[in-house]
């Protein structure tokens, strides 16, 4: 299919592609899954419901968020993303809005919940993907970067949520949430957000354009979902980096009880959460500047291991504590910039939204297997502590599933940034010349590419 090229956007550097998606994100379904807390006891008050029913939203809204994702991978690599972005947004916002209108019935209460995650959902691959079409040598700290962002606005959403139920009640206070997320979310995205090289007609992309009369091909390197799925390196990203997401969600949702149990006051317990939160942020910035440099095959067993260090100190007092949970966030942290840069260099990013979407879905329901085996163990035994080796076994299983990935299929091109922001057409030449090349041959055999300026 071929197309006029349309008009080109004004000249931005591509780095404001990550500030858009990171601010747009962070004050997307973060917003409400981490303010649901704040919500149990006025919501509780006003309708009755038992807090069981109404933390109950956050389950819901995952599942929805899982069944968003798996249908929006459907379309993200056929569909420009603000086609996608802006109505998930819009939709997602409005949804939160309608929880304010909610009557004393609980299951009419979890309806809007369910599709705050099922529009939520919508908001996550496209911004990811259009990250991702710019950067290569530096694709993991952009990650990094967005997932930071996005960790800043789970950490000041509480404070603004708590201030609207304070000034106006918890009904007003979705409304505003609501308000703020529509129009924050849908300014970031129309003045920043873009794919590279993205040609389209009605909002449906094409695969090739033409520029001064010449045709030029916007094919992409890498395997289809068919394909990919029947690798060992697709089985095992997810396998390894799902074992991990599971301790250590387990561990952060059982952290403050687990802590008092073992002597610290509650007021420690909880400032150990706002560690975990502070060495993850350190951990997606940091993890992205090194996983651009070291091979994630090195990088991600180490850092999976990491935790289990932790595990050895998570006991009073509260230094030896604080430590053990820093450890414990770098790792989750750098967990999150691993599993889309695994799946570029191993996977391609031909269908990167068709793989991503149904990973992210596996692990969202799969994190809740971490918090249901801790607090198992403890209901069995009384305690947490049979279930940490159990948890340290599953780390180790992780790390060796990454380690033995084996080279990089799709190894980053050496000056495809600089290129990409000068001349993202030029870009997309050296990407589809590579595409071509792994059509005919085998991907595990490519070279190292150079482009040069």
């Amino acid at each position: 299919m071929s197309t006029d090229a349309l008009r080109t956007s004004k000249t931005r550097s591509p780095w404001w592609v990550v500030v858009g998606a990171g601010i747009a994100a962070a004050v997307g379904p973060q917003v409400y899954l981490a303010t649901i807390g704040l919500f149990v006891l006025p919501i509780a008050e006003d309708t009755g419901f038992s807090r069981t029913t109404v933390t109950g939203a956050y389950s819901v809204a995952a599942v929805g968020m899982a069944l968003g994702m798996l249908i929006v991978a459907q379309v993200v690599d056929r569909f420009a993303a603000r086609y996608i972005l802006v109505p998930s947004f819009v939709l997602f916002a409005s949804s939160m809005a309608l929880i304010a209108l909610v009557p004393p019935i609980a299951p009419i209460y979890f309806i809007p919940c369910f599709f705050v995650g099922f529009f939520g959902g919508g908001t996550i691959v496209p911004a990811t993907r259009a990250v991702v079409s710019w950067f290569d040598n530096n694709r993991a700290l952009a990650i990094g970067i967005v997932t930071g962002i996005i960790g800043l606005g789970t950490a000041l959403a509480p404070v603004l949520a708590g201030a609207l139920i304070d000034s106006v009640g918890w009904r007003l206070a979705y409304v505003g949430m609501a308000l703020i997320s529509a129009v924050v979310a849908v300014t970031m995205i129309t003045v920043f957000v873009r794919a590279r090289a993205e040609r389209h007609i009605n909002g449906r992309l094409v695969k090739e354009t033409q520029v001064a009369g010449r045709d030029v091909s916007l094919e992409l390197p890498g395997l289809t979902i068919q394909e990919a799925v029947r690798t060992r390196q697709f089985w095992r990203i997810t396998l390894g980096l799902g074992l991990v997401g599971i301790v250590v969600i387990g561990l952060q949702v059982h952290l403050v009880p687990m802590m008092t149990d073992r002597g610290l006051s509650d007021a420690q317990a909880a400032s150990l959460l706002v560690i975990f939160g502070l060495s993850s942020l350190v951990g997606r910035v940091v993890g992205g500047f090194i996983i651009d440099r070291v091979h994630g095959a090195i990088v991600g067993p180490i850092v999976m291991l990491a935790p289990i260090a932790g595990l050895f100190f998570l006991h009073p007092p509260f230094t030896s504590a604080a430590v053990a949970v820093a450890f414990i966030g770098v790792a989750f942290g750098i967990e999150g910039d691993l599993l889309a840069v695994l799946i570029t260099r191993y996977l391609g990013t031909r269908n990167f939204g068709r793989i991503l979407g149904p990973v992210q879905a596996a692990f969202l329901l799969g994190s809740a297997f971490g918090p249901l085996l801790l607090g198992l163990g403890y209901d069995t035994w009384g305690s947490y502590d049979p279930v940490i080796p159990v948890l340290m076994g599953v780390l180790v299983v992780g790390a060796l599933l990454i380690a033995t990935l084996g080279p990089y299929a799709y190894p980053a091109i050496d000056g495809f940034d600089q290129l990409a922001a000068r001349d993202e057409l030029a870009a997309s030449t050296v990407l589809s010349d590579i595409a071509g090349s792994s059509d005919s041959s085998s991907s595990s055999g490519r070279n190292h590419s150079h482009v040069h300026g």
